[in-house]
């Protein structure tokens, strides 16, 4: 650690002494000191991409600093970037998604003799509080009976349920960040469980404990290690049906005197919509008789109760500063949904909303290579200089204070909190982080010792790219900050 910061601050006497502003591939241009900060982090040159321009004046592809400026790279979470700049301007920072509960029946005294639809707008904020104020809503309205089932309308996006067979991304699926969303995002698809240990035993429970469900945890063995490493054991569950019934079956091993209470995707969200919805209508007073089954609902039914969720501007906090995978890819199938052709894929209309503002902003997309809109994933692709070409354009638009608000602060907040905690840019840059297994990136804003604002994207992409390659990214911004 102390031999890369070293070495950065090197980097940067030396490029400020001998005027070399434009670094435009890696090889014989590339400075002897940023070199030297590679190897002690044990990375090869060709690993690197970077450029950073000023902000006022400053193009992408001409003068500041550049490395591998066109090279395609793999960006991690920096790709949330590219959705939210694209999302305000083309859904606005107003924008809300929203759910509903209607009927295409007239309601007749207490009684609704069709089904209930309850359609899903990619709401963030639908839990299980909301879900009660809005069946609580119809009882106020004098609803007790109804005799048509449910219905659970996820048509907003195609396909309605993305994540039906899709392979997992690594080896938990369970975990929040792994959560492929639909417009029906109740409870961000999550689950809590409860486990709490003795010397001697394992308890396990649920919460909600919605009827028809349950935790076996007697598949999982204490050991002898630190709560807080609590996952290190941890196995994927099993999930089975025994007589109806739900069952979780947990596996693996847990540290004694241990109590946690994670949010899991465990057990199928279309089962779990149902019997939360019914559970919630009886604790109210209501009956609901019929069938529970998928489908949409039909032009000209009525709406009954409606809950919106946050505006856009307020979910960027979330996608950027905690780098929300299953937020950032709810308002990328939104993009999509908000111009996409009857029955074309939600995702494909998402990217083609962003090639085209791509090529209204001048920006040359060639390479480009959108997935999910959240970095998490094997596909994605990016150059720097297409980065900051965004950034600058944001900056440039009608949005760029609340994208500028939505970046972690270094050192301060977000997944920044414990970085750049002690040098020149801690407290004053705002820059998105990339994290994934063979990815270290930064991408944002980092004024300098002048006054100067940069606008900066570097990206790593090597198997041993991890706390080294964050070590040297950091050396570079901090490197930006001092520049006078």
């Amino acid at each position: 650690m102390p031999l890369i910061t070293k070495s950065l601050s090197l980097m940067g006497a030396a490029l400020l002494l001998s005027g070399c502003a434009s670094l435009n591939s890696v090889g014989p241009d590339l400075p002897a000191e940023l070199r030297q900060a590679l190897q002690g982090a044990g990375l090869p040159e060709s690993a690197l991409a970077v450029v950073a321009v000023p902000l006022q004046g400053g193009e992408p592809g001409r003068g500041g600093l550049q490395v591998q400026p066109e090279r395609l790279m793999q960006p991690g979470s920096i790709m949330k970037l590219v959705t939210s700049v694209v999302a305000l301007d083309r859904l606005g920072p107003n924008s809300r998604g929203q759910t509903e509960l209607l009927a295409d029946t007239p309601v007749r005294g207490e009684v609704l003799e069709g089904p209930l639809y309850l359609r899903g707008g990619a709401d963030d904020q639908l839990d299980w509080g909301a879900l009660w104020q809005m069946l609580r809503q119809l009882r106020e309205q004098g609803l007790r009976e109804i005799r048509g089932g449910l219905v659970i309308d996820r048509s907003l996006f195609t396909p309605g349920r993305l994540d039906i067979g899709v392979p997992a991304f690594d080896e938990a699926p369970e975990f929040p960040y792994n959560v492929i969303p639909d417009a029906l995002y109740l409870n961000g698809q999550l689950l809590g469980l409860r486990l709490q240990s003795d010397a001697q035993q394992l308890q396990a429970r649920l919460s909600p404990a919605w009827p028809g469900m349950r935790v076996d945890a007697s598949g999982m063995r204490l050991a002898d290690r630190a709560c807080q490493d609590w996952a290190s054991g941890w196995l994927l569950p099993a999930m089975t049906w025994q007589g109806g019934e739900a069952v979780v079956q947990l596996r693996g091993s847990f540290p004694r005197h241990c109590t946690v209470e994670p949010q899991l995707n465990l057990i199928e969200r279309q089962w779990i919509a149902t019997q939360a919805l019914r559970q919630i209508w009886r604790e109210l007073g209501g009956s609901l008789a019929g069938e529970d089954r998928e489908g949409t609902t039909p032009a000209g039914a009525v709406r009954l109760a409606l809950h919106q969720g946050r505006p856009l501007a307020e979910l960027m906090y979330g996608m950027n500063k905690r780098s929300d995978n299953p937020l950032t890819r709810l308002v990328y199938l939104r993009l999509g949904a908000a111009a996409a052709a009857p029955g074309e894929d939600s995702r494909a209309a998402a990217e083609r909303q962003i090639r085209a503002w791509f090529a209204e902003q001048g920006i040359d997309a060639q390479g480009l290579v959108m997935d999910n809109g959240s970095g998490l994933s094997r596909s994605e692709r990016i150059s720097a200089r297409q980065m900051v070409a965004l950034l600058l354009a944001s900056q440039r638009g009608r949005h760029g204070p609340e994208l500028l608000v939505s970046l972690p602060v270094a050192g301060v907040d977000g997944t920044l909190s414990r970085r750049l905690r002690e040098g020149p840019a801690a407290g004053r840059a705002r820059l998105k982080t990339g994290t994934l297994r063979d990815v270290t990136a930064l991408a944002g804003f980092v004024p300098d010792a002048a006054g100067r604002t940069w606008v900066v994207a570097a990206m790593l992409n090597d198997e041993r790219a991890g706390p080294r390659g964050s070590a040297v990214l950091d050396g570079l911004i901090d490197w930006l900050a001092r520049q006078r």
